[in-house]
């Protein structure tokens, strides 16, 4: 799934299109995450910090970002949310039963946990401050049935590990952390093919991607077809292509014969450190 995007002559309102239909006909808007309520896709987008309205068209997502946002660290988790609802095939809108059970869990809506506040700080206080400095970032964004969800971003991905033991260390509560833009329930993942291609990213590809400031995540397994994103140095990463047709699809596709493609669902505008760039001589591909 390819999304493009847009901007508009308002620099603080962009198109994401996603090349199949978003609603039947119309517009909807949602100012506030109460009234998002009836589109899980809505919902979602204003989990991300920095949306501050969305706007469903009939071919595009258009998102209002808050003034003080910056598009660059928006629209990978913006472009991850939009292509992970419309692979998991659930609807924009909800019915009219459905919406008033939202509209009811909404307005019933209590204070934070109180686990989830301490992790907040822990990671704002603690985690953070430690991994700013290699160019990385991590964002605390949920805490459901004792798993930690959060952005990483940057070099962020390969303190992965230490971050869920630190965690776990001051809140035994904790029993796993997983990245935000992973939340969504995707049935390929736990196949046998997105159990061996998960292994294989893992052992044998990370270790050395890793060696550049680079991450692949495995995003979902369609059939015989492998969506992964690029992260960190990989992203805007100008030889990018050149390590997925000839690196990265080739060690999949080799270790997990049931694969015929490897598609990048990355955001490589979006890169803001890239290992290789357009132009530099003399650099090894991410």
């Amino acid at each position: 799934m390819f999304i493009q995007t847009a901007t508009r002559s308002d620099p603080l309102e962009m198109d994401f299109v996603p090349g199949r239909a978003v609603l039947p006909s119309g517009e909807r808007r949602f100012d506030d995450p109460a009234a998002a309520a009836v589109s899980p896709l809505a919902e979602r987008l204003f989990q991300i910090e920095g949306v501050s309205t969305v706007i469903l068209t009939a071919e595009a997502v258009r998102v209002v970002k808050a003034e003080t946002a910056d598009w660059t660290q928006l629209k990978a988790p913006i472009l991850g949310v939009i292509m992970e609802h419309f692979v998991s095939g659930r609807a924009t809108l909800l019915d009219a039963s459905q919406a008033e059970t939202a509209d009811a869990e909404a307005g019933s809506a209590v204070d934070d946990d109180p686990l989830a506040a301490e992790l907040r700080e822990l990671i704002d206080t603690r985690i953070r401050p430690a991994v700013q400095p290699s160019g990385g970032d991590v964002r605390f964004r949920s805490f459901e049935a004792g798993v930690a969800y959060l952005e990483l971003s940057g070099s962020a991905h390969s303190f992965k590990s230490r971050i869920e033991g630190m965690l776990r260390h001051y809140v035994p509560e904790v029993t796993a952390v997983r990245e935000y833009l992973d939340v969504a329930a995707r049935p390929g993942l736990g196949t046998p093919t997105g159990l061996a291609v998960r292994r294989v990213l893992e052992e044998d590809i990370n270790p050395s991607v890793a060696a550049h400031g680079g991450h692949i995540t495995l995003v979902d397994v369609q059939d015989d077809r492998v969506f992964i994103r690029l992260e960190g140095g990989c992203q805007g990463c100008g030889m990018a292509d050149v390590t997925l047709k000839q690196g990265v699809e080739v060690e999949i596709r080799r270790a997990v014969p049931a694969v015929t493609a490897v598609l990048d669902v990355t955001d490589h505008a979006g890169g803001t450190n890239p290992y290789y760039q357009p132009g530099e001589g003399g650099a090894s591909p991410a």
